[in-house]
């Protein structure tokens, strides 16, 4: 319809114009249905502000009917204008230029802090401009394309949750696009592929055509894959391929337009499934070659009882082939009765319990058979008893020989009864709570006590109270699986006496089985057999003091008359006036004292109690500082050679006296050798492990040896074990003490070693010293000066002499006066104590260990410490006192020397002593 030209108007009749009128009102109602019934939402906005002058249906829906015509956009929509919208609105108007948007976001929130409802909507903004082209307002006209918009974003995750899965599944898959010459597939390319297409294949063949990557591919394949896409049949198969060297499981399915010949393919690389198969057949294989080897007849039984698997012995206890047997239900081979003695343990398998029972079965000819029939069991992934294994087995041989050895038990056990009531050692068995379990009738004959009585009390009770501990102490060995054998106790008897027991005692099977002997009788006899000997020994011992006594009276007498003559004829010269000759007297004299002295070194030496000065001592250079002196006392007949080990550990002993062993051992080489022959003097390293300590008698540890060895007449055998022994020589009468060795012996052992000596008759003789590593370095020798060599005293030194022998004391002071020191004496313990306790300066005291007055010198010199902690200490003593000076152990600032001395050694001592700081 069309309105009539302005310009008319004015000629109308009234009647016309009302008519126009009602035709205008009927067009402008049809225009404001078709706004409000528009699908696409409708605005119009005025002025700057955005006022709302008209909206549609439409756009009230989308604004969730919130009343807006005459307010702004602002005051109607306030979740829009936090959105930006009024922004857009404000540059249209100001730029007179229309925004488009599509899906453009709208979160409605009708009411502040309400829901928000998400929409989506395609909308235009077009300026509206007066006549003189201002903008005026806005007309908004748009579509909510929320469903839309939400179904794309739908389709866009589900094609990246496709392509997701389609790049990280493991099964292979590819899209192919056949080749055909007629009806015939000649090729096929890979259209498109997934990364576990090129794990699987292990080509990477995207958009290739076959021919070109694999030109000797099966044929298998292209008919196949030609038949999908020609027929729409999808195929199933699993098939090797050669070109991948792979087994593989393949779903193929034609996809797309047919005419297009695509195929989509999924497969799996099954080469190890099926190379377990195969396995797994071998081991079928296997299996049954064992199976049917075994005198036993083995089966599997479904849970429906029918036989799945039965090995070749079923011809031996059914009649029939194995073949026959599969797949037949075992009512069908049993009979009736045979089926209903079976029927309670079938029951039993299937509701899961492993059950074995015997039944007698004949064999083919009716003889008799035991059967021993096993039912196991068997369980499904879930749980399930799905059958049971079956094994047979004839026991009719087992059954007779134990029936025979039940007979053999019975008559053993008999025996052994007999034997448990008729020994007379005490057997028993006890548990480890202490008590007596089984007495043999041994133990009440040898305690008194019944059996009732000693299984009713703890065993302990019985020990003696010394016992009780290490029997204690035996029983945790027996806890702990170790045997006890001979130990011994003693229990009480009921009488009040005791009696020794001697226990051999195993545990087994949480008791304890035992064997006990009375050894009292034993014991006594023992103790009088030790008594005896105690007293042969004491016997030999004064036989040994009489020859020692004899032989030292003589020797002794021999050297007195030297130093006595000596010294008488020293006096008859000088008062002749006769002095140029007193010098020859005085080195006879010296001389017969130096010998005296050496004799009493080895009686101590021989008793182990000679006192040791032990210094860190480097062997090697000892060895080789005696060579010469060694060399001359064995002669020229006698060719010497030593061998020191490079790198030889020092050793913590007395020099003087390893000299006095190794030239002993020299001297019987020497006589050994009577026609001459080789001396050698060896040195070694040794390390003497837990064997080696047992064989040497020493503790384990680090040793060094001196090995001296000759190329003599050796030793008999019957007499090796006596060469240390006092007194023992196998020289004439007149040629030897006896003591040599015995003193040798005697050093090794004080010093912490020993000594051993291996002989052959006629090839020789090697006796080796074994003594202990110092961990430390050698001290240099040190080198008596001559008595007027040593430095005088400084001003007012003091000296302090403690000695019950007058002689020694006049001795020493004569010495220290000589060299300029104060000079003290003290005869006793207590004049000496009393010294070291006064304000007296004292720089050294010089005191025998053995002294009258109730101390000895070594308890005098802590005593006067503990006035005068610093005081240097000098012993000199003739005996063995090592016990009291600590084994050789003194405290710093102390010193040992032996009488008889050098006066030169012990003023050097002296000054030596005094001058350390």
């Amino acid at each position: 319809m069309h309105a009539a030209p302005e310009a008319d108007l004015e000629t109308l009749s009234r009647e016309e114009l009302e008519a126009e009128v009602r035709r205008l009102r009927l067009h402008s109602a049809s225009l404001a249905q078709m706004f409000e019934q528009a699908p696409s939402f409708i605005a119009l906005l005025s002025g700057p502000e955005h006022r709302f002058t008209l909206t549609n249906a439409a756009y009230q829906r989308a604004v969730d009917d919130r009343d807006v015509v005459g307010r702004t956009v602002a005051e109607a929509l306030p979740d829009a204008a936090a959105q930006g919208y009024v922004d857009l609105l404000d540059e249209v108007f100001r730029s007179g230029r229309t925004h488009k948007a599509t899906g453009a976001r709208f979160d409605v929130q009708a009411v502040p802090g309400g829901p928000v409802n998400e929409r989506y909507l395609d909308f235009v903004y077009q300026p509206i401009t007066d006549a003189h082209g201002t903008v005026s307002g806005i007309f908004v006209e748009g579509h909510d394309v929320t469903e839309r918009t939400l179904a794309e974003v739908a389709l866009r995750d589900s094609e990246a949750r496709y392509r997701t899965l389609f790049e990280s599944i493991e099964v292979g898959f590819c899209i192919v696009e056949m080749k055909f010459e007629g009806a015939r597939a000649v090729d096929y390319r890979i259209v498109e592929a997934n990364p576990a297409f090129v794990r699987q294949t292990g080509a990477d063949v995207a958009g290739k055509w076959v021919r070109e990557f694999a030109p000797d591919l099966e044929r298998h394949w292209f008919d196949t894959y030609g038949q999908v896409a020609l027929t729409g049949e999808p195929a199933h198969f699993e098939h090797y391929a050669d070109v991948f060297g792979r087994w593989f499981d393949v779903r193929a399915l034609r996809t797309g337009d047919p005419a297009a010949h695509r195929v989509a393919i999924f497969f799996s690389d099954i080469t190890e499934r099926r190379m377990v198969e195969k396995r797994a057949e071998a081991g079928e294989r296997e299996l049954r070659l064992i199976t049917d080897a075994l005198p036993v007849l083995i089966a599997f039984i479904g849970d429906d009882l029918v036989y799945r698997f039965a090995n070749k012995a079923y011809e031996d206890w059914f009649f029939l082939p194995a073949e026959q047997v599969i797949g037949r239900n075992v009512r069908d081979l049993l009979s009736p009765a045979d089926f209903a003695a079976r029927k309670p343990f079938l029951d039993r398998v299937l509701a899961g319990e492993a059950v074995t029972f015997e039944l007698d079965w004949p064999r083919r000819d009716g003889q008799a058979r035991i059967a021993e029939i096993r039912y196991l069991p068997r369980r499904s992934a879930d749980g399930r008893v799905d059958g049971y294994h079956v094994f047979v087995q004839d026991v009719t041989a087992r059954k007779q020989t134990e029936a025979d050895l039940a007979r053999q038990v019975a008559a053993r056990t008999a025996e052994r009864d007999q034997v448990w009531q008729a020994s007379s050692d005490l057997l028993c068995v006890a548990n480890f709570d202490g008590y007596f379990v089984s007495l043999n009738p041994a133990w009440p004959r040898t305690l008194g006590w019944t059996e009732a009585e000693m299984k009713a009390r703890p065993f302990l009770d019985f020990v003696h109270p010394d016992d009780v501990a290490p029997t204690i102490r035996a029983a945790e060995g027996l806890a702990r699986g170790e045997a006890q054998f001979t130990f011994e106790n003693r229990y009480r008897r009921k009488d009040g006496s005791d009696v020794w027991l001697s226990w051999n005692a195993v545990p087994r099977d949480g008791l304890i089985y035992a064997s006990v002997r009375d050894v009292t009788e034993v014991k006594r006899q023992a103790e009088v057999l030790a008594r005896t000997e105690e007293a042969l020994r004491q016997s030999q011992k004064m036989e040994a003091v009489g020859q020692l006594t004899g032989g030292l009276a003589h020797d002794f007498n021999n050297l007195l008359a030297g130093i006595s003559g000596s010294l008488e004829l020293m006096q008859t010269r000088m008062s002749q006036g006769r002095l140029g000759e007193l010098d020859r007297y005085m080195t006879v004299a010296q001389g017969a004292a130096k010998r005296a002295a050496a004799l009493t070194h080895r009686l101590l030496a021989f008793s182990r109690r000679q006192t040791l000065d032990p210094k860190p001592t480097n062997v090697n250079r000892l060895v080789k500082d005696m060579e010469e002196l060694v060399r001359r006392t064995v002669g020229p007949a006698i060719h010497l050679e030593v061998v020191g080990l490079a790198g030889l550990w020092p050793a913590l002993i007395d020099p003087g006296q390893l000299e006095n062993a190794l030239l002993n051992l020299c001297i019987n080489a020497r006589d050994a050798m009577p026609d001459g022959g080789r001396i050698t003097i060896e040195t070694a390293n040794k390390w003497i492990d837990d064997a080696g300590s047992r064989q040497h008698d020493l503790p384990p540890g680090q040793y060094l040896s001196v090995c001296v060895t000759d190329t003599g007449t050796g030793i008999e055998p019957s007499i090796i074990d006596k060469v240390f022994e006092p007194f023992f020589t196998t020289k004439p009468t007149g040629e030897g003490t006896g003591l040599g060795l015995s003193m040798v012996y005697g050093f090794a052992r004080q010093s912490g070693g020993q000594v051993r000596i291996y002989s052959e008759v006629g090839q020789g003789t090697t006796v080796c010293l074994y003594l202990p590593r110092h961990y430390g370095e050698a001290g240099e020798d040190d080198v008596a000066r001559k008595l007027a060599e040593v430095e005088r005293a400084g001003q007012g030194e003091t000296v302090l002499i403690v000695d019950d022998e007058p002689s020694v004391r006049m001795l020493v002071t004569e010495v220290l006066e000589d060299l300029g020191y104060t000079a003290i004496e003290a005869a006793d313990s207590v004049a000496g104590l009393k010294v070291l306790q006064s304000d007296v300066r004292i720089d050294l005291l010089v005191t025998d260990v053995g002294l009258p007055g109730g101390m000895n010198g070594r308890q005098m010199a802590d005593a006067g410490r503990e006035r005068r902690p610093d005081l240097k200490v000098l012993f000199i003593t003739g005996y063995a006192e090592n016990a009291v000076l600590g084994n050789g152990y003194l405290r710093p600032g102390m010193q040992v020397l032996t009488k008889p001395f050098v006066l030169e050694t012990l003023a050097t001592r002296i000054k030596d002593l005094i001058a350390e700081a």
